[in-house]
């Protein structure tokens, strides 16, 4: 496994070792002992599978109280994946950062609690997993919108977004509840 750091500290892009041949694939997406050795001591305590069409964008989400750390792929098709930094102690409160990732170059990225995250769809479907640090907790979800011009994500748009009822009225990050 390689660990790409990037300009947040503690979000890290992950690309696990392929071993393909005509066959297909195989490729360890977890294992306890190769995240210890990068410093990544998790403990997950949910999994999660979404299916999503081209143009959908969900997010920016996050747990406010038992924040959850994310480690996210996509199995089918391919999305822009955003990480936000919200802990308002941080010197990259606000800032973000983006990667596709897809079924053809088996990214990963790892989310720590205290950032929001988000994605579009960018293939016609794409299947997204998540493992979680933390169980979900409904009266602790929170968001920011996913087109605060305070963030100022660039996302990969090329007609409207689809979002969720949720999504669509989100506050901005000014007046939104963010970690201390």
């Amino acid at each position: 496994m390689k660990a790409i750091e990037t300009r947040l500290p503690g979000v890290l892009l992950l690309e696990p070792k392929v071993f393909g041949d005509a066959r297909g694939f195989f490729l360890e997406s977890w294992n306890r002992q190769t995240f210890a050795e990068l410093g990544l001591n998790l403990d997950f305590v949910q999994d999660n599978h979404s299916r999503s069409s081209k143009g959908v964008l969900r997010g920016l989400h996050y747990q406010l109280n038992d924040p959850q750390g994310k480690l996210v792929r996509v199995v089918s098709g391919s999305v822009f994946d955003v990480a936000v930094d919200l802990r308002k102690s941080s010197p990259h409160f606000g800032q973000w950062v983006g990667y596709e990732l897809s079924a053809d170059n088996q990214r990963m990225l790892w989310i720590p609690p205290g950032f929001g995250h988000g994605f579009q769809v960018l293939s016609e479907t794409a299947d997204f997993l998540y493992k979680t640090t933390a169980y979900y907790a409904p009266q602790w979800d929170r968001g920011v919108r996913w087109d605060d011009p305070a963030i100022g994500v660039q996302w990969q748009l090329d007609c409207a977004p689809t979002l969720s009822a949720k999504d669509q009225v989100l506050p901005l990050l000014q007046d939104a509840e963010v970690f201390p």
